[in-house]
């Protein structure tokens, strides 16, 4: 009897298993047919990236301080500001790079009551490039170079303890906001052989050189003369015509060559050097006398967010007319250093 019992047992132990084992092989293949019956889930392709953006800013302070100092000097102090930003477009065999820079400065030295300003430009840069070869485009090059606020040569004022009236009495006016203005518009072609050089060739530049007037609707002194402005078609034969600044025209036009060219080096985290070079030529007055603008960086990173920055700048344009310290009128080479600490920050360097 106590056989049979146990016997039993596994005859129900046995069909319990192989219930349990047809139960899993149909949950499996229910599993199974469903998985193969279900929508395939489709793959969100990546967003494709056309720009790319950047925004470099500086902050630099300087101060000189002197006291019994043989030598002698002024005591002073001076700020400027730097905004360097990018905005590239890049699809297919179309390529669209644009900058633009802000510079500005201003010093206060013990001898002159007065802020003037050491450092002013802004500077508009864009090109337009369908592609043609492996390295090179058809281009379409747009610049304006410009400033934010008037500047001035100060002469000592003529009485004993001048004060500020008297210096700004006694400046002359060099320049201002349009005063002057340079727009151009180049077509041509442009030369990419590797990540940190172009150069842009444009045979047939047009532009406007501009010289307008002042808030208060008077003529800018002698600035039209300066900046060789051409006389009004009415004055054209005027003997007088420099003692009268209102006979000057307030834009110049210009047909020429010009080329660009762009190099910027990274040798590692810590020091990195660029250079913007213009060379211009105008084909309908002296086109051998080459205008040149040649713009220089040297930045080196001293800590996270502070850098040591020597900048240069060198421009020659033989129809702008410098006053030297002989009071006399002449064409020359105009150069600008400036070696400066301060705080150096980007930001929005990315793509999207």
């Amino acid at each position: 009897m106590k056989k049979i019992t146990v016997l039993a047992a596994a005859i129900l132990a046995t069909g319990s298993v192989s219930f349990a084992q047809t139960d899993a092989q149909k949950a499996a293949a229910e599993a199974a047919k469903a998985i193969a019956e279900a929508p395939e889930t489709e793959v969100e392709a990546p967003k494709p990236v056309y720009w790319t953006k950047s925004i470099m800013t500086q902050l630099n302070f300087a101060q000189n301080s002197y006291y019994h100092w043989a030598k002698g000097g002024n005591n002073n102090v001076a700020f400027t500001s730097y905004i360097d930003a990018h905005a590239d477009y890049k699809k297919d065999d179309i390529l669209w790079t644009n900058r633009l820079q802000l510079d500005y400065g201003l010093m206060y030295s013990e001898d002159k009551p007065i802020m003037q300003k050491s450092k002013d430009r802004m500077l508009l840069e864009s090109n337009w490039g369908l592609k043609a070869t492996e390295k090179w485009y058809y281009s379409a090059n747009f610049t304006f170079l410009n400033q934010f606020s008037r500047g001035y040569t100060y002469a000592a004022p003529s009485v004993e303890d001048p004060s500020k009236k008297d210096w700004k009495d006694a400046r002359t006016l060099k320049s201002g906001f349009l005063s002057p203005g340079i727009i151009t518009l180049g077509l041509g072609a442009k030369w990419v052989p590797n990540k940190w050089l172009t150069v842009n060739f444009s045979p047939l530049t047009g532009g406007f050189t501009i010289v307008k007037e002042d808030e208060l609707g008077m003529w800018n002194e002698n600035l039209r003369k300066s900046y060789g402005m051409p006389l009004k078609k009415k004055y054209a034969d005027a003997s007088d015509a420099a003692l009268h600044p209102e006979y000057y025209r307030g834009s110049r036009f210009e047909l020429g060559a010009q080329i660009v060219a762009d190099a910027k080096i990274k040798v590692n985290d810590n020091f990195e050097a660029s250079t913007h070079l213009i060379l211009f030529s105008n084909y309908l007055k002296n086109p051998q006398n080459i205008r040149v603008n040649w713009d220089n960086l040297f930045m080196w990173k001293l800590a996270k967010y502070f850098t040591l920055t020597l900048t240069t700048n060198l421009i020659y344009d033989d129809t702008v007319l410098i006053t030297d310290k002989d009071g006399v009128a002449r064409k020359n080479v105009q150069f600008l250093e400036a070696l400066q600490f301060g705080f150096t920050y980007t930001f929005n360097s990315k793509k999207d």
